[in-house]
């Protein structure tokens, strides 16, 4: 242990995936229950600055997590998450922003984002000579990795829009594509010699679309395809789930070697 240095973020495990996945669908119904339900969007009675206000709510949100989590001298479970949660939440409604009130669309919506993911990495990479997320322990990284979470949130919430709408898989075709995307990065990680990082951050970005379709799956009428389940209380079984989670599966942090391991 006297050689590695202790991030803080989590270790890459199955339980990491499960909550990312229940975080990223709350994100999309958290962020849809402010906008279209509390702000009314989607009806006769819409706010006409809606995705505005709540992209605002959620990114002061999201800023106050950051920096708490940037202040904290180490790991916490819960405080990491929630900042996950925040970084989602307003990942769903600056995509529908985007998309909707500035008119891009989802095609248009998706590829901006991906080219700010990319160029945010590339920043990353530069700047660190690595973008893997065991080395985020210092107040620069962890901000490389928050504004590419939050590229990354805000992306796969266009993907996943564009999958369900205009590719017109639906919602639940959408997740099967995203479904069988993941298993192709899984058996890539246990069958290849494929950089381990880069599979990594394929794996982050699908699992944000994954859960927008599973969100609108839960939440969108059944002549729609969905369940018809209202948003609120989407929110309040995912949240209440992802709580369970973080509190049954074993929490650590990741680790990456010391300078003076990496130099002998």
């Amino acid at each position: 242990m006297d050689d590695k240095i202790l991030s803080k973020v989590p270790a890459i495990t199955l339980g990491f995936w499960i909550i990312k996945i229940a975080a990223t669908t709350l994100g999309e119904t958290g962020g849809d229950a402010v906008t279209m339900t509390w702000l009314g969007e989607t009806t006769a009675q819409a706010n006409p600055n809606g995705y505005l206000i709540g992209t605002a709510i959620f990114a002061a949100l999201l800023f106050a997590f950051v920096i708490f989590q940037i202040a904290a001298k180490k790991f916490h479970p819960f405080l990491y998450w929630a900042t996950i949660i925040a970084s989602t939440t307003a990942g769903t409604t600056m995509a529908d922003f985007a998309d909707r009130s500035l008119g891009i669309g989802y095609t248009g919506g998706s590829s901006v984002l991906l080219a700010c993911v990319l160029v945010s990495l590339l920043a990353w990479y530069f700047a660190e000579g690595t973008v893997s997320v065991d080395t985020v322990n210092t107040p620069r990284v962890e901000v490389f990795y928050w504004i590419t979470i939050t590229f990354s949130q805000t992306l796969g919430t266009a993907l996943g829009d564009w999958m369900a709408d205009t590719s017109g898989f639906g919602y639940l075709g959408g997740a099967l594509v995203f479904l069988s995307a993941l298993a192709i990065v899984a058996a890539a990680y246990y069958l290849t010699n494929v950089s381990r990082v880069l599979l990594f951050w394929t794996a982050f970005i699908l699992t944000r679309p994954l859960g927008a379709t599973v969100g609108d799956f839960f939440d969108k009428p059944l002549n729609h395809g969905g369940l018809n389940i209202s948003r609120p209380l989407a929110s309040l079984i995912i949240g209440a789930f992802i709580v369970v989670c973080v509190l049954i599966i074993p929490q650590r942090p990741g680790m990456h070697p010391s300078r003076h391991a990496e130099a002998s």
